[in-house]
């Protein structure tokens, strides 16, 4: 049997400053929900679209066991735009497997993002980024992902630890079934300091410094039959999305 470390939460009204300090931090569903200001149980009624995921056909060792949907906005001050649907493209600098190539996944479907839930989450943390470096915009970048065992074996992150290339990651764990794995792992991108633990309550958040610290999930397998974790990603980047010339 695998050790299960328990996630290091941290007080809502402590976050700003943990961030500030450690490039990370960690936070359980009603801290999340009170630090960013959104009810969970209007979030909860997004869950159903997780269901609708189509299989992610650009994975370069050749499995299907990642499903996701993909969509651009632009956070500034209180007000959410949902971009043109756009290509997912990012360095190879960044991702040595799937970098370097545009990417166009089915967007996240209407109701979702234009749920008042969906814009409150992804204004809340728009006002973390501007706290943390200048009141900006924000260019949002919405990855809903499901890794599930159709392979044997589950890869949430098959170019193992790595940066994003933007600002901020957040990484919502909206659920587990059926599995073990699945830990998450962040290390100083500048040092050998790092964490390892398990999300596993809905709505369970890891936001971090994308520039201080790399992260990873370890493989998930089922524990009998079949099994799957369910992920929101979301990363902030200033000055335009990857892969656009640089707008400010």
């Amino acid at each position: 049997m695998v050790a299960m470390f328990q996630p290091p939460f941290c007080p809502p009204d402590d976050a700003l400053r943990r961030m500030q300090e450690r490039g990370y931090v960690v936070l359980e569903p009603r801290a999340m929900a009170e630090a960013v200001e959104v009810e969970l149980e209007a979030l909860d009624a997004l869950l159903p679209s997780w269901d609708r995921l189509d299989v992610d056909g650009y994975l370069k060792d050749g499995g299907r066991y990642r499903r996701r949907r993909h969509s651009c906005f632009v956070v500034e001050a209180d007000h959410v735009q949902q971009a043109p649907h756009r290509a997912h493209w990012q360095s190879l600098d960044y991702n040595a497997l799937h970098g370097g190539m545009q990417r166009w996944f089915e967007p996240i479907e209407a109701g979702v993002a234009g749920a008042p839930a969906w814009r409150h989450l992804l204004q809340g943390l728009g006002r973390w980024c501007s706290v943390l470096k200048g009141e900006r915009a924000w260019y949002v970048e919405a990855h809903q992902f499901r890794i599930d065992t159709t392979d044997g074996i589950g890869r949430p992150t098959p170019e193992g630890a790595h940066r994003d290339g933007v600002d901020f990651v957040a990484v919502l764990l909206l659920g587990r079934a059926g599995i073990k794995g699945g830990e998450t792992r962040v290390f100083a991108a500048a040092g050998p300091d790092g964490q390892r633990f398990t999300l596993e309550a809905p709505w369970s958040l890891l936001f971090l410094d994308d520039e201080r610290v790399i992260h990873e999930s370890t493989p998930i397998q089922p524990l009998d039959g079949h099994g799957h974790r369910d992920t929101l990603v979301l990363t902030f980047r200033r000055d335009g999305f990857q892969g656009d010339a640089t707008v400010g």
